[in-house]
């Protein structure tokens, strides 16, 4: 037996979007929610805005209550959700917002969520509405179906899960926190405002064009691994960031650079306004666009130091410096050959480049660890989801 989401809704309830328009803020108003407010887990109340009364009064149908669950139905956090905490309680919601008012006599609301989470990604594709963004229409989740398992287990079924969520949420904030450490340290130790231990010779200004050396060679064996530079992930092969091979079927006139070798891309995206440097480290030769500008570095500078100073974002101001915008419809920065290697940086001796790698080569070993433990209680939690919500493993 199952139930449509529509049969467990509070009597004279129905699922609802929020407020149109926002219209004023007010400090005595109303708090509003929006998608951000809990799609990473709940922020502080002085970061949710307050809406006049005015402007809530048109929509008090729409006001939640402790306990009620609200989905995003609309932009980059669609599916996201959680269940109201008593602070919000008579707080209403934005119009990406949805509410999901369950009688908790007819079902557990978080073991509802953990139901929906588990399927929104197939329900979306599924159900998709509108354009170019998707959409989660109400009358498919009013019709959504949910498994009757008995009251107590949908309450031991969403604490275990909730359980897991929260040394998840634990281990995302440790994760932020290294992340941050590891940028205030690169920004230290990358200009030289604390110095290690044993280190006091003066640090020298030199060019790009002085350590590296600008790589030409064309694909002549015909390498047919193609990789495109994303700003988050690196290098990444061009059939699994984009789904489907987009470089052209003649691959000899593309460059061909080798593990070690860096590239730069023109393109400015979320986190990297002014492009981004990569290294290549996950294969032994790739192929890459000629739009890129790639180059390998001499022997009087760490590879592993380049990086770090690249990826702590210390080129930027230089760069604007230079920087065109090139045609809107490619989104690339206009930076000249020329300009680009003519860029500043300042250093220190080669054995101090050393040392200021391997500190922060450690603290990238600890986020890596981290980052794999959280992966592994995702999945277990992935895992769980799946034995405990289609019946195959019943709690006591």
């Amino acid at each position: 037996m199952d139930n449509k989401i529509s049969d467990l809704l509070n009597q004279g309830k129905r699922i609802t979007y929020g407020v149109v328009q926002p219209g004023e803020y007010s400090n005595d108003g109303i708090f509003m929610i929006r998608s951000q407010n809990y799609s990473k887990g709940w922020c502080d109340l002085d970061e949710i805005f307050k809406i006049s009364k005015s402007v809530d009064k048109p929509y008090e149908r729409s006001r939640v209550r402790e306990g009620d669950l609200l989905i995003t139905v609309v932009g980059g956090n669609i599916g996201t959700m959680d269940v109201v905490p008593k602070c919000l309680d008579g707080a209403n919601i934005s119009r990406s917002v949805s509410r999901i008012s369950i009688d908790p006599s007819r079902a557990n609301p978080q073991f509802v969520k953990y139901f929906l989470e588990k399927n929104i990604k197939k329900l979306i594709l599924i159900n998709q509405v509108g354009g170019a963004q998707p959409v989660l229409n109400l009358k498919d989740l009013s019709n959504f179906r949910i498994p009757d398992f008995p009251l107590d287990e949908q309450q031991k079924i969403a604490s275990i899960l909730s359980d897991w969520d929260k040394a998840i949420k634990s281990y995302q904030n440790l994760l932020d926190k290294l992340k941050l450490r590891k940028r205030g340290l690169s920004q230290q130790l990358l200009t030289g405002n604390i110095r290690l231990t044993g280190f006091s010779k003066e640090w020298k200004e030199i060019t790009l064009g002085e350590i590296t050396d600008r790589i030409t060679n064309k694909n002549e064996e015909l390498n047919d691994t193609v990789v495109t530079i994303s700003a988050q992930r690196g290098f990444v092969k061009q059939e699994d960031f984009f789904n489907k091979r987009v470089a052209s079927s003649t691959l000899s006139g593309y460059f061909l650079i080798k593990k070690g070798d860096f590239a730069y891309n023109k393109s400015y995206s979320s986190g990297y306004p002014m492009g981004a440097f990569k290294r290549l480290d996950d294969f032994d030769k790739a192929v890459v666009t000629t739009l890129y500008i790639c180059f390998s570095v001499k022997e009087n500078i760490d590879s592993d130091f380049l990086l770090n100073y690249f990826e702590a974002g210390l080129m930027v101001k230089n760069l604007m410096r230079i920087a065109q915008e090139g045609g809107r419809a490619h989104g690339l920065l206009n930076i000249g050959l020329k300009d680009f290697f003519d860029l500043k940086l300042t250093i220190p001796t080669i054995e101090e480049q050393k040392a200021i790698a391997n500190v922060l080569n450690e603290v990238d070993k600890e986020i890596e660890y981290q980052e794999a433990y959280l992966k592994h209680l995702q999945l277990q939690k992935k895992g769980l989801m799946q034995q405990l919500l289609t019946g195959k493993i019943r709690v006591n």
